[in-house]
């Protein structure tokens, strides 16, 4: 049975919601240089609806790294967490950025979860990060 298809009204909502930044990395779409994807917070392989609700926007890789997950292991205790929520958590509350905005670290167990599952500290995006800095932009953490 084939995806049912967003419409371009709601994607549109969504990304302009997102303020064109990945709900997980932080990254925004006119840095990287390619389209955000629209996450389905709560898969559609897990029951997840094409809803407003169950909507944000996220990278590619982002996305992919998360796959059909909504929790996974806190590196640091070991228990399940949910992954973030970019939809209704505040990410300043589970994430910081450290090593001169470079790398995101959690600070619950929702965001270092997060940040293991999604990889939210690879490598490309590490040195991405570093170059954007350079620049002079910063991402920040107005989610």
């Amino acid at each position: 049975m084939p995806r049912p298809r967003l419409s371009p009204a709601l994607r549109r909502q969504v990304e302009d919601e997102s303020e064109h930044r990945c709900g997980y990395c932080r990254s925004e779409e006119d840095f990287m240089g390619a389209s955000l994807t629209i996450d389905h917070i709560i898969p559609l392989a897990n029951g997840g609806t094409n809803t407003y609700e169950n909507l944000w926007a996220a990278c590619r890789q982002c996305n992919e790294a998360k796959q059909a997950r909504t929790h996974a292991r806190d590196p640091e205790t070991v228990e399940l967490a949910p992954l973030f929520n970019p939809r209704i958590d505040k990410w300043h509350e589970h994430f910081e950025w450290i090593a001169e905005y470079t790398h995101i670290q959690g600070l619950t167990t929702t965001g270092r979860a997060t940040v293991a599952a999604l990889q939210l500290n690879r490598a490309v995006l590490v040195s991405a990060r570093r170059r954007w800095v350079f620049m002079g932009w910063r991402p920040d953490d107005r989610q």
